[in-house]
Parts: C-alpha cells; sequence; structure tokens
C-alpha cells in the first residue's frame, strides 16, 4: 500500500521549523551540486533562512549565470549586476568582520584565563572570571586526583603481581633445595653400602 499524500502546510513549532530548513535546504544545495556535476549544467541557487541569511550554491561565476537569465527572459540589463556584485562583497565582508570579532574576542578571553589584560575588565567580568578559573581549577585537581588513584591502583597490582611472582620463585627455590638434599642423601647411601660390600664377607 502507498504512502498517503502529505498535505505541505507551514510548521508552527520554531524549532522543528528551523530544523527542517535546514536539512531540506542541505538537501537542495547537494542536489544542485549533483546536477551541474552530473549533467555539465550552469547551475546558480540563492536560498534566503525566514531571518533573511542567505545561502547560495553557484557552478560557475553567479553574476555571470543571472546575467544569462536575465537575458533569456528579457529582462533589461541594468546596474543590476553590479549591485549584485556589491551585495555579494558586502555578505563576505560583514563575514570576515564578524569572525574577525570573534577570533579577537577568543584572543582575549584566553589571555584573561592567564592574568593577562585584565584592567578592561569590571568588576562583574572579574567576578564571573574568577567563578570559571575556580570551576576550572577543580576540573583539574579532580582529574589529577583521577590520574593518581589510576597510578596507585596500577602500582598496587604491580606490587601485588611481584609478591606473588617472589612467592612462586621462592617455593621453587626450596623444592629445588629439597631435591638436592634428597639426591645428595641418596648418594651418601649408595656410597656407604657400595664401601661396605668392598670389604671381605669374612672380615665382616
Amino acid at each position: 500500500m502507498g504512502r498517503g499524500k502529505v498535505e505541505l502546510k507551514r510548521i508552527e513549532n520554531p524549532t522543528s521549523r528551523q530544523v527542517t530548513f535546514s536539512k531540506r535546504r542541505n538537501g537542495l544545495l547537494k542536489k544542485a551540486f549533483e546536477l551541474s556535476i552530473l549533467c555539465d549544467a550552469e547551475v546558480a541557487l540563492i536560498i534566503f533562512s525566514p531571518s533573511g541569511k542567505a545561502y547560495q550554491f553557484a557552478s560557475h561565476d553567479i553574476t555571470r549565470t543571472i546575467s544569462m537569465y536575465r537575458r533569456e527572459v528579457g529582462l533589461p540589463e541594468s546596474n543590476n549586476s553590479s549591485f549584485l556584485r556589491a551585495r555579494t562583497m558586502e555578505y563576505w565582508r560583514n563575514e570576515n568582520e564578524e569572525l574577525r570579532r570573534s577570533i579577537g574576542n577568543l584572543e582575549m578571553r584566553l589571555m584573561n584565563l592567564a592574568g593577562e589584560e585584565l584592567s578592561t575588565l569590571g568588576v562583574q567580568e572579574l567576578k564571573q572570571l574568577e567563578r570559571q578559573l575556580k570551576t576550572g581549577v577543580e576540573r583539574i585537581r579532580s582529574k589529577m586526583r583521577r590520574i593518581i588513584s589510576e597510578n596507585v591502583s596500577l602500582l598496587k597490582r604491580k606490587h601485588k603481581a611481584s609478591q606473588e611472582e617472589n612467592t612462586h620463585l621462592l617455593k621453587r627455590i626450596k623444592l629445588h633445595e629439597l631435591n638436592f638434599a634428597d639426591a645428595s642423601c641418596s648418594t651418601t647411601t649408595v656410597g656407604a653400602n657400595a664401601r661396605i660390600s668392598a670389604f671381605p664377607s669374612e672380615l665382616i
């Protein structure tokens, strides 16, 4: 029995809607890429999220592809291509600037954690940093205690194994000594009997 027809309508739950958007967007971008490779097609795809963030894929220069589309459908060539190029450049400039700010913030955070560049921090920021450092120290101590405990357990196991091996060797040595003593005693008895047998019978 075939699957029933699914009704397409807006997803009301924001979380589900965002998850669905991400999955469908990635699938659409993948299909566009596969189409350009398998069929040697010139593909351009632009997606705007509900929040206005742009996602795009272009097998060739996207500006050229859009110009081709405009000519194909009879739209006049204007400054739109220049505008699109400027918008694209602005987007990547903003992205680079955002990444640069994030890197700067992370580097400053690392310096703060190392006790440097603290003059720019206020009381609340210093208290927050202190809490973070306390938490980090506690985690380090916990890790050290766990490592030390594991090492102690390992040394105890090695010590026990060494004691057992030592006991086993001592038993083997004692057994060897007993066997040697028995062999010596047997040799002495045989030698004495041999000497007695060597005397003439009339002297015995």
